[in-house]
């Protein structure tokens, strides 16, 4: 699939710089802030602005990784066998603000799970989100606290986020969802 090229290396990157600087200055410093990535680009994303943060503060923040898999609302839709990818965090969440990261917001379905699973592991002061991109189309009063492009988009579009430790280059691309083939064939 290609698409339509929205973000390229050097924008990923300015996003994430900003969105590092945008938690230190609403958490008024670091002390108490810990960064979880979903599975499985929010993951590498939580690194890159926990790195971003300490290049400008010189202060290493806490990251952990969280698996929402058995927390979604349509497991029975996505497979027989859903893959799991493991959940890592290493600290205590109780008494800490939590920033979640994703690379994408769209329905808002996501991060509900991310909470859901997330409070299984202590009960934070505070949970924010942190997203590379907003797509709009709500099903649920979510939304992020940090963004790093906004992109209206419609329902008939895929918005899809490369990055260099999942996908071997950084990139935001909208392509167009194909139509389904007719069912049956074609006719000769």
């Amino acid at each position: 699939m290609t698409g339509r090229r929205i973000m390229a290396a050097e924008d990923v990157r300015r996003a994430i710089v900003r969105i590092s600087h945008e938690i230190v200055e609403k958490q008024a410093g670091t002390d108490g802030l810990v960064l979880i990535g979903i599975q499985r680009r929010g993951v590498p994303l939580a690194h890159r602005i926990a790195d971003a943060i300490r290049e400008h503060e010189d202060v290493t923040v806490p990251v952990g990784a969280l698996d929402i898999t058995f927390y979604r609302d349509d497991l029975s839709l996505i497979a027989q066998q859903p893959v799991v990818k493991g959940t890592a965090i290493p600290f205590d969440l109780n008494g800490a603000t939590v920033v979640l990261v994703d690379d994408v917001l769209y329905t808002g379905r996501t991060i509900r799970s991310a909470m859901d699973a997330l409070i299984d592991f202590g009960r934070p002061q505070a949970i924010r989100l942190a997203v590379l991109v907003d797509r709009g189309h709500r099903e649920l009063p979510i939304r992020a606290d940090h963004v790093g492009k906004n992109v209206p988009t419609s329902r008939e579009e895929l918005v899809k986020v490369q990055l260099e430790e999942t996908d071997g280059e950084d990139a935001v691309e909208i392509a167009r969802i194909p139509a389904p083939e007719p069912a049956g064939g074609t006719r000769a």
